[in-house]
């Protein structure tokens, strides 16, 4: 459990590299390829000090060509090695989605079981700082959508190590999607509770396993990446009303754990899931469509989504702020919620 970690905190971007180094020091198979990934160490730092460290062959520049690394990827992935290849931006899933969804997610499925894909797609996510329509969106049911892959979200360092370890393990694709506001870099903004003391080890987190992050009785919140901390923010507010919240990081989004979802509903029986994602046949959806079809009879009222509107991102932060999720929404939501019970 990460709160049990003593010592200082790591960035959540230093918890990236340090797994990094640790797997490319212990299995030669694995390599990092991607645009800035080597001398500057990615834009998000999450490669700083690999190229120094393992050299051009192994921590590799691309070209601005998403289509032609990310193909090249999955051929070394089918060919034995363990790419850990960055999408510098989510947004940019469409001119390299061929490779992916036709190759690498039905790959193991096609072979009969016989030829695995090991395979870590590493992508920034979300908004929060006006980077307009093309940088800042959430693509979280994009990639869930598709079977043959497994999507993870951490929303802080230690799960951030301990999720790319388990990525780099598993023989199928993984999608590691983390919050640009979650790395440490302030020009990004910062949110400072994802930096985390974590140690300085190889661990994994379990793929597929969500955490309660914090007890309560009368209703859960479900978030992950940025959004846990905003359910977090507003659970600590929600108690100076005397209201008591549960708040819970699913981390995996494939697979979906819904057993500890639906433990916790059987206590409060009330549920908003928050997602920066949009809201149309987003993952908010799909946790509140398999609560229906499961045990609709632990609700005491409608569960809730907060979402991003389906509209594309401003650029203006003002109107970008007032489209994102927000711990004031979420506790203004479970208010109305439990005033109307």
């Amino acid at each position: 459990m990460s709160g049990q970690v003593q010592g200082p905190r790591v960035p959540f971007h230093k918890a990236v590299s340090e797994a990094l180094k640790w797997e490319m020091e212990n299995d030669e198979n694995v390599f990092v390829m991607g645009e800035d990934v080597g001398a500057l160490g990615s834009i998000f730092q999450t490669t700083a000090g690999l190229h120094q460290q393992f050299g051009e062959e192994r921590v590799r520049d691309t070209p601005i060509s998403e289509s032609g690394f990310v193909s090249a990827a999955v051929g070394a992935a089918m060919s034995g090695m363990k790419p850990v290849v960055e999408l510098m931006f989510n947004d940019f899933i469409g001119v390299c989605l061929d490779p992916l969804y036709n190759m690498a997610a039905k790959n193991a499925y096609h072979s009969g079981g016989g030829q695995a894909v090991p395979l870590v797609l590493m992508t920034s996510v979300g908004g929060g700082y006006c980077d307009g329509s093309q940088h800042s969106q959430s693509l979280y049911a994009t990639f869930c959508h598709m079977p043959g892959m497994k999507v993870v979200a951490p929303s802080n360092a230690y799960d951030a190590r301990g999720l790319m370890h388990a990525a780099i393990e598993d023989p199928n694709p993984v999608i590691y999607m983390f919050h640009k506001m979650l790395v440490g870099l302030g020009w990004y903004g910062s949110v400072k509770m994802a930096s985390i003391p974590v140690p300085n080890e190889r661990f994994t987190v379990p793929i597929g396993k969500a955490q309660v992050k914090r007890e309560g009785t009368d209703i859960t919140l479900v978030g992950w990446g940025v959004t846990l901390h905003y359910a977090l923010q507003a659970a600590e507010s929600l108690s100076d009303s005397g209201i008591s919240a549960e708040v819970i990081d699913l981390r995996s989004l494939v697979p979906l754990d819904m057993e500890t979802i639906m433990a916790s509903l059987e206590k409060t029986g009330r549920l908003i899931v928050v997602d920066e994602d949009y809201k149309n046949c987003g993952v908010a959806g799909e946790v509140l469509a398999r609560i229906s079809e499961s045990n609709l009879s632990a609700l005491r009222s409608s569960p809730r989504r907060i979402c991003f509107p389906d509209i594309p991102i401003p650029f203006a932060r003002p109107m970008e702020q007032f489209a994102r999720p927000s711990a004031e929404k979420i506790v203004g939501t479970a208010i109305a919620m439990l005033e109307a019970a």
